[in-house]
């Protein structure tokens, strides 16, 4: 009885991967083509000296909110117009809160550089390196 489960549970798994391997192999290339694309950029960042300010800036980028659009009267004519909000304040163009989100991208990486010292000095227990 045992050997009758075991032979339908493959069966099963043998009909499922053939209904499903489209999607699973459309997945493992995604992911190897992501894995390929990171491989490349660390072989490239080893040769550029910016690689670490320009990581430090795509992780802050990611830690601030994104512009919402909204779309609200307008005060003077009541017609509907955009409005771009970020961080709880209104912009007319986007390319105001662009600026308005791109300073505060850099205020957090330049935070993060600041941080820097006092994180290396305590995780070398009061030394940094090279000491």
């Amino acid at each position: 009885m045992g050997n009758l489960f075991t032979t339908a549970g493959v069966l099963l798994a043998a009909i499922l991967l053939y209904r499903f391997h489209a999607p699973i192999l459309a997945m493992l290339r995604r992911f190897d083509a992501k894995n390929v694309a990171r491989k490349r950029e660390e072989i490239m960042d080893r040769q550029d000296h910016l690689a670490h300010y320009r990581h430090t800036l795509r992780l802050a980028e990611e830690q601030v909110e994104e512009i919402s659009e909204i779309a609200m009267p307008d005060e003077r004519t009541g017609h509907p117009v955009s409005r771009f909000l970020f961080a709880g304040e209104m912009f007319a163009t986007r390319d105001e809160a662009e600026a308005a989100r791109n300073e505060s991208v850099v205020a957090k990486a330049r935070e993060f550089y600041v941080e820097l010292p006092a994180a290396l000095a305590h995780r070398g227990k009061g030394k940094l390196r090279g000491e």
